[in-house]
């Protein structure tokens, strides 16, 4: 997969940045940005975790089951490149999952486990505060160079000043608290996921497509429709026609 044209990469960064509107759905605009690096970048899965009130990382978006399986034993080993980036403020990148296990022993079997071959970790960052990180994988051992690396990069960055930009959040104590609403609403996100996919019998992944569609056609955000699931005010026959 090549690096997008330079057209294409500008409409990708004007979208990353545009954060001020009324109804800013701050978990549809995560995922959009993982969803975009393996579209733009030569990557074939991508996660993205952000810091929670207490300081711990915690996982908002992943553009496959994949990803978010190995974010989430990574988090549980509290081991991994995505941790590590987060702490040092530096990015961590062409990791050989095949010879990782001696430093990340759990990250690395699970990410060899599922058909990774790569890691490239980025941090989420503005001057000198660090939100989180941004996760790159690849099926093979490939490497980025260093024209993919500045692209991921730079979209990691320009989705970070998004983040702050909006309704001003450059106050720390205002954006943990933006940041700990949008994990509570990752939480109700997973469930209605699964609830979803066991009524309307699709996989998990079909079943947030249905949502993220149906948000998106009616002008309502994820967690609006999250909520409707989990609650069963919405009938899974509607979403599948959305």
């Amino acid at each position: 997969m090549q690096i997008a044209s330079t057209p294409r990469l500008a409409q990708v960064f004007v979208e990353l940045a545009d954060t001020l509107v009324d109804e800013f759905d701050m978990l549809n605009f995560l995922q959009v940005l993982t969803e975009r690096c393996v579209e733009r970048l030569p990557a074939d899965a991508a996660g993205l975790m952000l810091t929670d009130q207490r300081g711990a990382m915690q996982l908002m978006a992943s553009s496959h089951e994949r990803a978010r399986e190995v974010a989430v034993r990574e988090l549980r080993s509290k081991s991994g490149p995505s941790l590590d980036c987060f702490s040092t403020g530096t990015a961590i990148t062409d990791v050989d999952l095949a010879i990782a296990h001696e430093r990340w022993p759990a990250f690395a079997a699970t990410a060899v486990g599922v058909g990774f071959g790569a890691a490239h970790a980025m941090p989420m960052r503005l001057r000198g505060q660090v939100l989180g990180a941004l996760t790159l994988f690849t099926n093979g051992r490939d490497q980025f160079d260093k024209d993919s690396f500045a692209v991921g990069q730079a979209m990691a960055d320009i989705a970070t000043i998004g983040l702050l930009q909006e309704r001003g959040l450059f106050d720390q104590q205002i954006l943990s608290e933006q940041l700990q609403s949008a994990l509570h609403s990752r939480v109700l996100m997973e469930q209605a996921k699964g609830m979803l996919a066991a009524r309307a019998g699709v996989t998990v992944s079909a079943a947030f497509t249905r949502m993220r569609t149906h948000a998106r056609n009616n002008g309502i955000t994820l967690t609006a429709v999250a909520t409707a699931v989990v609650d069963g005010s919405i009938d899974e026959r509607i979403l599948a026609g959305s």
